[in-house]
């Protein structure tokens, strides 16, 4: 029965989520603006803890198994907890990435030789850092978990392989219950306590679906594309104007959204449009023959890229108006 863990998930992280907005919950984190910010006010970064909760209620209620990814989650919630309190060193909080992505691919998945287990690797740290990039607008990166997750559940629920759905709608359940106060204005954020987990889950559960032979390799890649091409092109367009890619910035799309006039509401909705689209895709192409699922990744792939050129052109156009009204 999913319901059931869903609807504990949602219930024990939506309660937690008003514990952490209260006076006595602000005083654990909170994020201030800086330079990277699209907000004007402090507000708590403590909404992962939230999840996490939920979550880890909803497993206990009625969707065992997975046992040591969702362990190795919650050691990367400590240590994101950790950062967001006191601040951490990157190269700690990268070893730490890495050692989760190299466990979970040691002890969950066959082991695909030492060439694609180093890419593997890779690839999942950096799911887990892109995710973190991508939480800086209100709504998005609980959005993107509804999205994300409800879509893995989807597919392993048609898949019949009940453990794995059962995990996915909790952690949408628990993720929407977090959105309920995050979605703009905001009282609260996911904060790298929630993000950097979420992005370790949505690369590690979209490569053990891989491993089971759930989905092909490149449903992952697809379904949680709109974070995955917005947090890369951003990452190289930097890299070649040799920019320092690690530095805070607000130059990933959604933030130029934001800033371009759309706000934290417009940019989120435009967001869930293309998560929406992309898990659909996903879905139709999952069982395809191979013709058609290159025709609709083919697609999907124009379909973001063209977004991203709408997005640039309109920012192009944005800056030259703003330097001509100084």
């Amino acid at each position: 029965m999913l319901w059931q863990p869903a609807l504990a998930a949602f219930v024990i992280s939506l309660l937690c989520v008003k514990a952490l907005i209260s006076e006595t919950g602000r005083r654990l984190a909170l994020d201030h603006p800086n330079e990277r910010s699209l907000h004007e006010r402090p507000v708590p970064r403590t909404g992962g803890l939230a999840i996490i909760a939920g979550v880890g209620v909803g497993w206990l209620v009625g969707a065992p198994g997975f046992a040591i990814t969702l362990s190795l989650a919650a050691a990367l919630a400590v240590l994101s907890f950790l950062d967001d309190v006191f601040g951490l060193p990157s190269a700690v909080r990268f070893a730490g990435h890495l050692g989760a992505a190299a466990a979970v691919l040691l002890l969950e998945l066959r082991f695909p030789g030492w060439t694609a287990f180093v890419l593997l690797a890779l690839a999942l740290a950096w799911y887990a850092n892109l995710y973190n990039f991508m939480d800086g607008s209100d709504g998005l990166a609980g959005g993107m978990a509804v999205f994300g997750f409800g879509t893995y559940a989807a597919a392993a629920w048609l898949a019949d392989v009940h453990p794995l759905a059962e995990l996915c709608v909790v952690l949408a359940a628990a993720s929407a219950a977090f959105l309920v106060r995050n979605f703009p204005p905001a009282r609260i954020f996911m904060g790298d306590v929630g993000s950097v987990p979420l992005g370790f889950l949505a690369g590690a559960l979209g490569l053990i679906g891989w491993n089971d032979g759930l989905w092909p390799l490149w449903f992952p890649v697809l379904v949680f594309a709109p974070f995955v091409c917005d947090a890369t092109l951003t990452l190289l367009k930097r890299l070649l104007r040799g920019e320092p890619v690690w530095q805070a910035h607000r130059d990933h799309y959604y933030q130029r959204l934001v800033r371009m006039g759309f706000g934290h509401r417009g940019a989120a909705l435009i967001e869930y449009a293309a998560m929406l689209g992309c898990a659909g895709a996903a879905l139709l192409a999952r069982e395809a023959p191979i013709a058609t699922q290159i025709a609709i990744l083919s697609g999907a792939v124009c379909a973001l890229l063209a977004v991203a050129a709408w997005i640039d052109l309109r920012w192009s156009r944005y800056l030259r108006k703003t330097r001509s009204a100084a």
